[in-house]
């Protein structure tokens, strides 16, 4: 197909988005974005029909204006996979409480778990409504490992900080927990109290700190001579079908502790125990993450990882604040990005004996 066969729908003036190239094409964000990459994933008919589309309608990346960085909006974009988790409702407070500090205002954008969602999120707000981005990335993003979106708005000039579910593909000022660690020592605690059957209930691999929290699970068996037993891991993809996998654990394996990634896995698991007849804690023991209203608040209290939200948003907020704000000049030397670890701990209430 030429470029010459297409209707012009679009104003030429303006410059179409990865949006509407896939739905004119009848594509997904993703195909277009691997098309005008050249990526082999994308067959050579599609490829030429996305890159003729684009070069037709001027397409650019992204669309970030190149007056930016002297035309600045006070305005930070937040970018976060879901709000249901409290700890993401932490760490944007910690952000605006910061960002207020220093004159900035905030706009939050969900990507709902979607790579789609958080391309499209990010090209919106890099038009020009903020000056940087705070985000934690998707599970659909992790699972594709396509970073282009974030790489493209770093390579024009806006600073990006990532937090909690990060990657290594992109260079970039992160902040984060020492996952594997906090995980070790939650199983730690259990076997110091001598259980030696402790189920997992964590993420799918390709989720960052799932895997990291179940490398942490893993190593403290492993340091302890305890064998790793696969029927006590379930791996959840979905938090609305995960009941029925957890309840067969408790069925079919019965732990005699459970050590859940996060605070929907562990209510979720101590409220089907307790239908099944299952004590808490006097049969079974169990330990969540993240420190959230569910685990202050459930009947019984949950034993957690403090995973401090609020700090992390705040540390989060500085750290883009302090690159926007620096008035060094460009030497052409590397950036120097920082990784910033926000210490975590044990809170221990009644979910264990």
């Amino acid at each position: 197909m030429t470029p010459a066969t297409y209707t012009p729908l679009y104003n030429m003036k303006r410059q179409v988005t990865l949006k509407q190239i896939a739905k004119e094409l009848d594509v997904s964000i993703s195909t277009v974005s691997k098309s005008l990459r050249n990526s082999p994933e994308i067959s050579e008919d599609t490829r030429l029909k996305v890159q003729a589309f684009a070069k037709l309608y001027n397409y650019k990346p992204n669309n970030i204006a190149l007056s930016l960085k002297n035309k600045k909006t006070k305005t930070i974009g937040i970018i976060i996979p879901e709000i249901v988790h409290h700890f993401f409702a932490t760490v944007i407070s910690g952000i605006e409480q910061v960002a207020n500090d220093h004159g900035y205002n905030v706009i939050v954008c969900l990507s709902n778990e979607s790579f789609d969602k958080e391309v499209i999120n990010m090209e919106m707000l890099a038009t020009g409504s903020t000056d940087g981005f705070i985000m934690a990335l998707s599970k659909e993003t992790q699972q594709k490992r396509d970073f282009h979106h974030i790489q493209e708005v770093i390579n024009q000039g806006m600073p990006v900080v990532m937090f909690d579910r990060v990657t290594n593909d992109v260079l970039c000022d992160k902040v984060i927990i020492d996952d594997q660690l906090a995980a070790y020592e939650a199983v730690d605690y259990f076997i110091g109290k001598g259980f030696k059957k402790i189920g997992l209930i964590t993420t799918v691999d390709y989720v960052s700190v799932g895997r990291l929290r179940t490398d942490g699970y893993v190593n403290a068996l492993s340091d302890h001579g305890l064998a790793i037993d696969e029927s006590l891991i379930v791996k959840i993809e979905d938090i609305d079908g995960c009941a029925s996998k957890i309840e067969a654990l408790l069925r079919d394996n019965k732990p005699d502790a459970i050590f859940a990634v996060n605070e929907l896995f562990a209510v979720t698991a101590i409220k089907l125990a307790s239908k099944m007849g299952i004590r808490i804690p006097e049969d079974l023991s169990v330990i969540g993450f993240t420190d959230g209203i569910i685990s202050q608040f459930s009947s019984p209290a949950i034993t957690t990882v403090s995973q401090n939200g609020e700090v992390m948003g705040g540390r989060a907020a500085k750290l883009l604040i302090d690159r926007l704000e620096s008035e060094e000049e460009e030497t052409g030397e590397p950036e120097h990005y920082r990784t910033e670890l926000i210490e975590t701990h044990l809170v221990v209430r009644e979910s264990t004996e």
